[in-house]
């Protein structure tokens, strides 16, 4: 039997298929590509803790300690009271009653949406929300009704027409959308919440450790921890490390280690990624300075590549330009490699057709220095494409 990929291939009639990339060397902000250092631009280590001597050194002393894995799901032999402490720690960290450890953001998205609803139940979700909660929402059999990107005036007609029709209801969206680099109008998500009674889960995955007065991420700095009723994170962006989590009341957390297939049907972490993760969570809330210095050189930034005449999206420190076309999306990201910046281009099923772009990913390991490099490189490759 002859496998059939080409209906799953979505590139037939692109610009050149994707394709990985393995570097030689990824040290503090910079890959080493064929012998050359680039500056990375595509990196989601928003704070520079991937490479940070005290999380290195807490991560080896773990590996002393607990061996490389885990050995088994939480439920049979890879639990430990380092989970559960860490479990406490991100409870405490977002506000909510408890929480729950996951893998991946992918598998923490799925596994919620997957437990929490089904047939009887209608997810509401914004147009640009992540591809796992789009796939859970999917794949828990729920109705699933896509609301225009950060229009919560859209949602309110959606909701008036459709929620008398569901059992349960839940509102999902992203603080900061990845790809577009903006953030959810939550307060009036949450204001409609309640007019409707539905739940409201948020993924914080690429907002923990840069907003908020301890750097929980935009519900915190918005104040509405209390009202969003399920916070998803990840460890594996602002806090440097790998895995997942869901904050939510005890009660949910009791449902999922029942019934979760997610959590109950896969091998834990690794206990030296958990003593990592434990020390990340304590160390963002104590080094402020980081994210202030961050949002200092976004706004910096932004300000001088607009400019130059780009046209960026967002306002946060994920700055999308955009290109339109894909082959001038790749020739503008080879452009920028052969100035060292590595810079990868987003495009089609990533983005709409027709919206590819350059996704800079600004962390704390980029310098004034490089950044002012980067706008003359980018001056000038703006005025050489114009008319």
């Amino acid at each position: 039997m002859r496998l059939d990929i080409s209906k799953n291939d979505h590139t037939l009639s692109s610009p050149p298929k994707r394709h990985l990339r393995p570097e030689q060397t990824r040290s503090k902000g910079k890959l080493l590509i064929h012998g050359i250092a680039h500056d990375d631009f595509s990196s989601n280590d928003y704070l520079g803790y991937a490479w940070d001597e005290q999380l290195i050194a807490i991560g080896k002393e773990a590996l002393d300690t607990y061996g490389t894995g885990s050995t088994g799901s939480r439920l049979l032999t890879g639990d430990q009271s380092l989970f559960h402490e860490l479990e406490s720690a991100v409870a405490d960290f977002k506000n909510k009653e408890a929480s729950l450890l996951f893998n991946s953001g992918y598998q923490a998205n799925l596994s919620i949406l997957d437990t929490l609803t089904g047939a009887e139940d209608v997810i509401f979700a914004d147009k640009l929300a992540h591809a796992s909660l789009i796939d859970g929402a999917r794949m828990s059999g729920a109705k699933l009704i896509r609301f225009a990107h950060n229009d919560a005036g859209h949602l309110r007609i959606l909701l008036e027409k459709h929620r008398p029709q569901y059992q349960n209801a839940m509102i999902v969206t992203e603080s900061v959308f990845s790809m577009d680099g903006d953030r959810a109008p939550l307060a009036e998500l949450v204001d409609l919440k309640y007019t409707y009674e539905c739940a409201l889960l948020v993924d914080e995955a690429h907002a923990t450790g840069l907003f908020g007065p301890t750097g929980a991420g935009w519900v915190e700095a918005l104040g509405l921890s209390a009202d969003v009723d399920l916070i998803m994170g990840t460890f594996g962006k602002a806090l440097g490390s790998a895995g997942a989590y869901l904050a939510c009341p005890q009660a949910v957390k009791d449902q999922f280690i029942q019934t979760c297939r997610g959590f109950i049907y896969t091998t834990a972490l690794p206990p030296a990624t958990v003593a990592v993760n434990l020390a990340a969570i304590r160390l963002v809330q104590s080094e402020a300075f980081r994210r202030t210095e961050l949002i200092d050189r976004t706004v910096w930034l932004r300000e001088a590549l607009t400019q130059t005449g780009l046209t960026l999206l967002g306002d946060t420190h994920i700055i999308p330009i955009v290109v339109g076309d894909e082959s001038d999306a790749l020739r503008l990201s080879d452009r920028l490699k052969s100035h060292r910046f590595w810079i990868l281009p987003i495009r089609y099923p990533t983005v709409p057709r027709g919206q590819a772009r350059l996704r800079l990913s600004l962390t704390h390991r980029h310098t004034p220095e490089v950044l002012e490099r980067l706008v003359d490189v980018m001056t000038q490759i703006y005025r050489d494409t114009q008319p």
